[in-house]
């Protein structure tokens, strides 16, 4: 109430926020706490000027969410608020420490299907590409906007196409860029499968990214997340491009048979990476030229060794 009455005071609504930050070590104060996400976004959008408030309020909101989270509390949350911290990123598009907290919250909220479509419909996309171009550095930056842009890109409903197509390239760039960190990797290549599963990819891009895959298994090897992601993007590619499955057992730095076959051997006891294998596998034996080097590097079995440790699946 007292936040409410006196909505349009800075000062009131800066008080307010830190009063409730001071419940949030407290979980059984969460249910409490989940019925003020509104009211803080709201004194975000009404004071969208103040830096200080934008932070208190997102690093406030980031609390709730993260014990929801916690807790398995499902939080979907309206337009309002994700329209709301849309306006925090336009405002404040330069501040690197503001929009990691904005973005991180983005990736939390995102895994609710019922908040991916409100973030859809505020039209988000083009501002996480704006802040992926403007921050390719930060590691935390892009990997929480691939995250979003996964959740975004992966179920179809009312995205504009020609705005996913223009992901592509950045999310190559990102992936370029942080080869070398498994997390943001492994987020990069789940955005990447995403829009490859939604027809985004030119003709032009399947042979680069098809490399830039290959290159993301080879350094990240040992991450069962990652193999899967990069397993499931491959697949998604060679079913769509002859051109994919060439480059897949002919790059430069050595044939994808062969990564496969690495990647099998460190993780033939995960059924989860073990079916992401098959299924990339199973899209490599459409082409000719593919199988023959299959035979040829003995990839039968292999087959063989899968089909009798997993019988039942």
């Amino acid at each position: 109430e007292f936040m409410q009455a006196f909505w349009d005071i800075e000062a009131v609504q800066a008080e307010g926020i830190q009063h409730l930050a001071t419940f949030v070590r407290d979980k059984s104060a969460l249910p409490y706490l989940l019925t003020f996400t509104e009211l803080i976004a709201f004194a975000m959008k009404t004071h969208v000027n103040s830096l200080k408030l934008q932070v208190d309020g997102c690093s406030l909101l980031l609390e709730i969410l993260s014990q929801a989270l916690e807790q398995d509390v499902v939080m979907a949350l309206d337009e309002n608020v994700t329209s709301s911290l849309l306006e925090t990123v336009r405002k404040h598009s330069e501040n690197e420490e503001l929009l990691l907290l904005v973005c991180t919250l983005l990736m939390m909220i995102s895994a609710s299907e019922v908040t991916a479509e409100n973030l859809r419909k505020v039209g988000v996309i083009p501002d996480l590409l704006s802040i992926l171009r403007n921050f390719l550095h930060n590691e935390k930056i892009c990997f929480s906007c691939c995250g979003v842009l996964w959740s975004l890109a992966v179920t179809e409903n009312n995205v504009d196409q020609a705005l996913l197509e223009s992901a592509v390239p950045v999310i190559s760039a990102v992936l370029q860029e942080h080869l070398q960190n498994g997390a943001v990797t492994e987020s990069a290549c789940s955005a990447l499968w995403a829009l490859s599963l939604q027809g985004c990819l030119t003709d032009n891009e399947y042979e680069p990214t098809t490399a830039l895959l290959l290159e993301a298994l080879r350094m990240n090897l040992e991450r069962p997340v990652l193999v899967k992601n990069a397993c499931l993007a491959l697949a998604s590619l060679l079913r769509l491009s002859e051109i994919s499955a060439l480059r897949f057992i002919m790059d430069s730095k050595g044939s994808g048979i062969n990564l496969i076959k690495d990647a099998y051997h460190l993780h033939f006891d995960d059924p989860e990476v073990v079916e992401d294998i098959s299924v990339l596998m199973n899209e490599m034996a459409q082409y000719d030229d593919v199988v023959l080097d299959m035979l040829s590097q003995k990839m039968e079995e292999l087959l063989s060794e899968i089909k009798s440790r997993f019988p039942s699946s």
